[in-house]
């Protein structure tokens, strides 16, 4: 059996310290085998941002998987957004560490941000071609009989939450990864979770979304997905602090 803690959106900045001390304590206690974060562990990409975001994943002392979300990208410095908008990213990836080892799974990233599109909202998704070979490449290379849970920021397609991910090249992408029979897709930026089947004409795909560890709340309170995996089959469980008590 594997257990996973899955959070997004905890946006360093505007962050809800309360919950991040009760997941924190929620790690100490229940060990999990890894934490995958997906996307949006700044509010604006600050360095200062980034090293509270870094300080606080070290201290869970767990391995740890972070994806990048639209807000990790430089908001202020345009010049650093277009010729290497993710170097600050980077920086905390190789502060955190994110390789992690797990029994007959593979986390794989799927990058869905994109420095600047043609059209007015940067912040909404984009699977690019070359995002997606790697991400498919990626998958093709495990070993056989290895799962893969593909993590993103951005939800594939709409997911019927307030929050909208109007994620370019998105139904293609799972049409792909349907094909692959990943174990599902990880997935944050709405702000609100869900756990859904999306069907494709390869079958269907779970889409599975945690909430936010900000002070950005939408429908839901703070909250991450409990994860667990056992004999191929994956259970979720929505926490949040009330439902603890």
């Amino acid at each position: 059996m594997t257990r996973l803690f899955h959070i997004s959106d905890v946006h360093f900045g505007l962050e809800d310290r309360g919950a991040l001390g009760w997941v924190a304590a929620c790690v100490a206690q229940d060990r999990p085998d890894a934490v995958l974060i997906t996307g949006d562990l700044t509010m604006r990409a600050r360095h200062r941002e980034f090293a509270a975001a870094a300080a606080w994943i070290r201290a869970l002392g767990v391995p740890v998987t972070v994806e990048v979300g639209n807000h990790d990208l430089p908001y202020f410095n345009l010049a650093e957004r277009f010729l290497d908008p993710y170097r600050r990213f980077r920086a905390l990836q190789s502060a955190v560490g994110h390789g992690i080892a797990l029994p007959g799974l593979a986390v794989v990233p799927l990058k869905t941000t994109a420095r600047a599109q043609l059209r007015i909202n940067w912040s909404k998704g984009r699977v690019g071609a070359r995002s997606l070979a790697a991400c498919l490449a990626a998958i093709d290379a495990l070993p056989p009989g290895t799962r893969a849970l593909v993590t993103c920021h951005h939800p594939l397609v709409e997911t019927g939450t307030r929050g909208k991910a109007l994620t370019r090249g998105g139904t293609r992408a799972l049409e792909a990864l349907a094909r692959r029979g990943v174990l599902a897709v990880l997935s944050g930026h709405v702000h609100d979770a869900f756990d859904i089947l999306h069907a494709t004409t390869h079958g269907p795909v779970r889409m599975i979304g945690a909430g936010t560890l900000s002070q950005r709340l939408r429908a839901s309170p703070a909250g991450f997905n409990e994860l667990v995996v056992d004999a191929g089959q994956l259970a979720v469980r929505v926490r949040h602090p009330d439902s603890d008590s």
